[in-house]
């Protein structure tokens, strides 16, 4: 008996884009459900060829523009709507401000219910484009191709090599990047060399379907202070792979670091692999302004598979707007909770008495020691394990009673156990940063039993994107 064929998705035509909603997606209604269009903006009117139906929603594409959006503006990058990394690109960036600042309301509103006694306006970026420090490339031996790519009369072969990001949601496809908005030079100037070379002198790029290749990923690392970190990926082993690693290093004096890996393994992941020294530093350093005038600027050593904030000029601002609703005494002690490398301990640490750090990353914990050393500062201690097994009664007993907590949590936010605790502890303030307000806002929420949210302050770590990071203070009631 052959297959019963699936009714063909419908066409909803003349759909009004009315706001912007998760992933990047914006949002119409249609009989009282809610279609997520990507790459449209509110004000748009489209015909939508459905996607995908489900029972409460419905995912389309957008197949033609009766009316454009004012808030319309046109992309930069030739990539846009393929690439995936800037999906608000044809949005105003003035626009893109206000629906994040929205978005955050929405979360506390809708999800957490939470009150909130002043949301302050989001802190832009000054700079929309360039913005990020670190950015990895995929090599592929069979290219995602695109309809430039297809020759209008027969020809010769196409080159299906390439360099690139994955495509959303199809880790076995890349797209060949021509050029990135995202990541200051020399970063493009290095990813064109290293695919041309590795063309011309025969290098073979990696299969992500058979996991053969030599070249599997290059990651570039730079920094506000000039240093460049290029760290190339290898399969194995190969005497050839120094002809490569000296070229870079001869045609680009500015690298300061440079460096390689061996990945056997099926996945991309190096925090766990060797990464070995070629030329230079093993590291590149980073300089943040001090909160408070006259104190020494701080230095951040970061390693190759050490965590720096993306955007470090948007990183300060975030710290400082954390370091503001603090208003420290200079007598504190202070919790920083996921703590990572020590970069928001070390800013606060001269304003306070003491900063005890907490990271689940052994790594990131010595990294943390490093930096604090590195700045001459003599008040933190660190430790490493996972957050809701380490901050228990017995370790707060121990090291006393938090006046107030700092928490910036993965994504996904705070464990339960933890969000009890810090109820326990009773602290006069909390300051939770979040790069997902939703999960924040959840948190809050629970919370909420003994504290008051009284500023949210969103913060633009992530231009051309509708992530943002939020701060919100908490004050024991």
């Amino acid at each position: 008996m052959g297959r019963i064929k699936k009714p063909p998705l419908p066409i909803l035509e003349n759909l009004e884009v009315m706001k912007a909603g998760a992933e990047g997606k914006s949002l119409a209604y249609y009989n009282e459900k809610v279609v997520f269009i990507p790459y449209t903006a509110p004000g748009d009117i489209v015909d939508v060829q459905v996607t995908r139906k489900r029972s409460s929603y419905l995912e389309g594409k957008a197949i033609h523009f009766h009316h454009l959006s004012e808030s319309r503006t046109t992309p930069t990058c030739t990539h846009f709507g393929l690439c995936g990394g800037c999906k608000w690109q044809h949005i105003s960036y003035e626009e893109q401000s206000r629906f994040k600042e929205q978005q955050v309301k929405d979360h506390f509103q809708r999800i957490g219910k939470v009150g909130v006694d002043e949301y302050l306006p989001i802190i832009k970026c000054d700079q929309s484009l360039f913005y990020r420090n670190k950015l990895e490339f995929t090599f592929t031996d069979r290219r995602w191709l695109t309809q430039i790519d297809t020759p209008a009369e027969e020809g010769g072969p196409i080159n299906t090599q390439g360099l690139g990001f994955h495509l959303p949601g199809m880790f076995n496809k890349v797209l060949d990047i021509d050029k990135c908005y995202l990541q200051r030079d020399p970063s493009n100037a290095i990813r064109l060399a290293v695919k041309e070379f590795a063309i011309e002198h025969d290098f073979s790029f990696y299969n992500l379907h058979t996991g053969e290749g030599l070249l599997r990923n290059l990651i570039i690392r730079t920094s506000t202070t000039g240093d460049v970190m290029v760290i190339v990926v290898f399969k194995y082993d190969d005497l050839n792979k120094r002809e490569l690693l000296e070229y870079l290093t001869v045609r680009f004096p500015e690298i300061t670091s440079m460096m390689y890996v061996i990945n056997e393994k099926l996945n991309d992941i190096i925090t766990d692999l060797e990464v070995q020294l070629y030329k230079g530093d093993p590291f590149i350093m980073e300089k943040m302004e001090a909160p408070v005038a006259g104190q020494p600027d701080l230095q951040f050593k970061v390693g190759p598979i050490s965590f720096y904030q993306t955007n470090p000029v948007q990183a300060h601002k975030l710290y400082q707007a954390t370091f503001d609703f603090a208003s420290f005494t200079g007598n504190e002690l202070v919790y920083d909770l996921y703590t990572g490398t020590g970069t928001i301990a070390a800013f606060i640490a001269r304003s306070v008495k003491h900063v005890i750090g907490i990271e689940y990353v052994e790594q990131a914990i010595q990294d943390a020691r490093i930096n604090a050393n590195i700045n001459g500062i003599e008040n933190t201690t660190y430790f490493a394990g996972d957050m809701a097994r380490v901050l228990d009664r017995d370790f707060v007993r121990k090291h006393g009673k938090p006046d107030v907590v700092i928490t910036d949590p993965p994504r996904a936010g705070m464990h339960e156990r933890v969000l009890y605790q810090l109820l326990e502890m009773e602290p006069k303030k909390i300051i939770y940063i979040s790069c997902n307000p939703a999960s924040q806002s959840r948190d809050i929420a629970i919370l909420n039993a003994k504290y008051q949210a009284v500023k949210a302050q969103p913060v633009d770590m992530f231009p051309q994107t509708h992530h943002v990071e939020n701060v919100v203070l908490l004050e024991r009631k």
